[in-house]
């Protein structure tokens, strides 16, 4: 897999904009890093229920809607793993998951909302850190997801989901600066992860429950499949 040519001309895929938030700009580092791989396949599979182009069938399994693949080519891989037939959502996550953080992330560098940067450690070796951006997109979708959590804010489909993936993974209390982890918080983003977005969030009814099929099985696979 590799970075989509045309990322500039492109919108951002809820993976990139997951994996932005989980960006920590003080530290350089990435939040959850241990489970990264299920919820940034989690996001994929969500983006694709977003654009109609998964659905659930017998058992809570999930496949691709036929004939209806996506533009963008950081999703195609995991709609064509699904074409072959239907698969449960935990064999989803585990096949698809492990070899997106590097193009996810060169995305990022692409848009210029994460900078990388070379540096010399100990005069003989070079790494790579990682830096905030010129964008500022990360800080619009910290709102956004404040207000789906902390304000009471009807969101929108695309927010909902990324709220709900935030919460899967296990994260949300690093994010106490800028999203308080309250009982209210926590209870919110629990029904977000189930799929209660509110009535404001454009989603048909199936597109809600592929969702929430998935953000449920990325917080099984988070919370008691990933090793500690």
């Amino acid at each position: 897999m590799t970075t989509d040519d045309r990322t500039h001309s492109t919108p951002p895929t809820l993976a990139e904009d997951l994996l932005l938030m989980l960006f920590q700009p003080g530290s350089g580092t990435i939040a959850g890093e241990n489970t990264l791989f299920y919820v940034l396949g989690g996001a994929v599979l969500a983006d694709l229920a977003l654009g109609d182009h998964l659905t659930t069938v017998e058992r809570g399994r999930i496949r691709s809607v036929p004939d209806h693949p996506p533009s963008n080519r950081l999703l195609r891989p995991a709609w064509d793993y699904l074409a072959e037939k239907p698969r449960g959502v935990q064999t989803a996550l585990a096949a698809i998951g492990p070899a997106l953080r590097e193009p996810v992330l060169q995305r990022l560098v692409a848009r210029g909302d994460i900078d990388q940067e070379a540096r010399r450690v100990l005069g003989l070796f070079t790494s790579t850190a990682l830096r905030e951006g010129r964008t500022e997109r990360r800080t619009r979708l910290l709102a956004d997801v404040r207000q789906a959590l902390v304000d009471g804010v009807q969101p929108t489909a695309r927010v909902a989901a990324l709220a709900a993936l935030l919460s899967a993974s296990g994260t949300l209390p690093q994010f106490h600066r800028e999203i308080p982890w309250t009982s209210p918080v926590i209870t919110r983003a629990k029904e977000l992860e189930r799929g209660d977005w509110g009535a404001d969030a454009t989603a048909q009814a199936v597109t809600r429950t592929v969702t929430a099929t998935v953000v449920n099985s990325a917080v099984v696979a988070v919370t008691v499949l990933a090793p500690r």
